[in-house]
């Protein structure tokens, strides 16, 4: 997923879920801001580099895919990007090694799912930000590992994308290009994939790299054949997903907020939402690479208020000003906090399992105001 959803729909299921548009803001951001806070970020502003929840371009490049790299890449795509849904998974006739990988596949509705959600019940809204953003994730990534790998996330060239419903469905070969400087364009149906590499653990095969942007993009529908699969059919169903993510995101919210008793997974909160279907589906359902300007109207709409737009460094400042003692009670700080529970968390799951691909990990986490 991409801002559009991770930011400004994360907004507007906050809002619904009851929150104020105040805390709907920190919520939303800190969402997005899984999406940027890099080790380059974090060491920019003297925060500890195990906090980070995304890697950039430039320091995969530098990545060492040895033992120590694949477990540093994991913990960060699989803890926050590409949740694994059964960690004891098994597939006959395959080896431990393939299902260390195997069961790191991301779909939605694992137990992981609910451990992510309830990890960050009476924690700061920037715990509830990250939940959210792993939440929808698992919608949007489904079907690829956050790890790298050939054997999991390679596909077979043939993509095909499922155009109109019922009598009026076609079928149109999506063709892919390896130049990440031009821009998707979905009606010519061309769009840009990482170059097949046949090293097992390349970083080319990490995630949805040989899908492109395709599992961001919420309109899409698209057929195609995935390694782990052994290249059977799958078929990719966006904007259904998209849907369920958002009903799923209110129900989780509303948890958090404390108006639920419980937070259950494959539940939806079609009751708030319900008098919006249509405006939600138009929405998911238009042929555009980013949706961002459509759902903050929603939102804005929603609220009455204005949905102030991403700024990476509006909390640095308060961050790199603060006493070192009193950095926990920051915006940033709080975010650091959640980003290292939420990784320990899944790296623990990981390794209890008997899979050391994510390592061990044991977060310090930052002093927070009671």
């Amino acid at each position: 997923m991409q801002e559009d959803f991770h930011y400004y729909a994360t907004y507007c299921a906050s809002y619904l879920a009851g929150f104020s548009h105040e805390e709907s803001l920190d919520i939303c951001y800190s969402a997005q801001f899984v999406d940027m806070c890099s080790r380059t970020f974090l060491s920019r502003i003297k925060a500890p580099g195990l906090a980070a929840t995304t890697q950039l371009q430039m320091e995969m490049m530098d990545t060492v895919t040895d033992i120590l790299g694949i477990q540093n890449i994991t913990r960060i795509w699989a803890s926050f990007h590409f949740l694994p849904y059964d960690l004891y998974a098994t597939k006959p006739g395959t080896t431990k090694r393939f299902l260390n990988k195997y069961r790191l596949i991301c779909a939605p509705n694992g137990s992981l799912v609910a451990d992510t959600v309830k990890l960050s019940k009476n924690k700061t809204l920037q715990h509830a930000g990250i939940a959210m953003h792993v939440l929808a994730d698992t919608w949007a990534h489904s079907y690829f590992a956050g790890t790298p790998s050939l054997a999991m996330n390679n596909t077979d060239s043939d993509f095909y994308e499922v155009i109109g419903t019922g009598d009026e469905k076609s079928d149109r070969l999506i063709k892919f290009r390896h130049n990440p400087s031009v821009p998707d364009d979905p009606e010519k149906g061309l769009y840009t994939n990482t170059i097949y590499q046949s090293d097992e653990n390349s970083i080319m095969n990490l995630g949805h790299g040989r899908a492109g942007h395709l599992p961001d993009y919420s309109f899409i529908r698209y057929r195609y054949l995935p390694s782990w699969a052994d290249y059977r059919e799958i078929l990719k169903d966006n904007p259904h997903d998209y849907r369920m993510a958002f009903d799923q995101m209110v129900y989780a919210l509303r948890y958090l907020r404390g108006e639920l008793d419980d937070f259950v997974t494959d539940t939806y909160d079609t009751e708030k939402t319900g008098p919006y279907r249509e405006r939600i589906g138009a929405i998911i359902d238009k042929r555009q690479l980013l949706a961002s300007n459509d759902w903050k109207s929603f939102g804005e709409e929603l609220s009455g208020k204005e949905i102030v737009d991403f700024d990476l460094f509006r909390y640095q400042d308060e961050y790199v000003s603060a006493d070192k003692d009193k950095k926990g009670e920051t915006f940033l700080g709080k975010f650091i906090n959640g980003a290292l529970e939420q990784k320990g968390m899944v790296s623990k799951a990981i390794f209890d399992s008997g899979n050391i691909l994510a390592g061990f990990f044991a977060p310090v986490v930052m002093r927070e105001a009671k």
